[in-house]
């Protein structure tokens, strides 16, 4: 999240880059509350997935459901040839989705948001 913030200071706005580091985001945010219930995460990029698998191991999860649906498509539109249509209030929705789904995860990990968020090493490290 810290890069993609940091990218709404570019003129002009790179939505698709900003839109793309949200959703690898949640992706590793999902995948580290995986790894913390010692699950092995696979290897997609959809969020909807991800949080699926984390919703069988706990509860509440169907509260980001929408902000993963949102996300996902944003993890593999940089990187292919695929037509979409982004507008400043998309990107908006990713930070918000993004941001979302990072307080949820880091309450349910015994993390502080600010912790992940300023790219703590010691947070990270427990996601690894």
């Amino acid at each position: 999240m810290i890069t993609a913030k940091y990218l709404l200071g570019l003129h002009p706005l790179k939505l698709e880059i900003i839109c793309y580091h949200c959703q690898q985001s949640a992706e590793k945010i999902l995948k580290g509350f995986l790894i913390d219930k010692n699950i092995n995460p696979p290897k997609t990029h959809d969020l909807r997935l991800l949080r699926r698998m984390c919703g069988e191991t706990a509860g509440g999860f169907d509260d980001i459901e929408e902000a993963c649906v949102r996300l996902t498509a944003y993890g593999v539109q940089p990187r292919y040839p695929m037509e979409i249509e982004l507008s400043e209030s998309d990107m908006r929705q990713a930070i918000n989705d993004a941001d979302h789904i990072m307080s949820f995860i880091a309450q349910r990990i015994e993390l502080k948001s600010d912790e992940i968020q300023n790219d703590n090493p010691q947070a990270a490290q427990q996601m690894t």
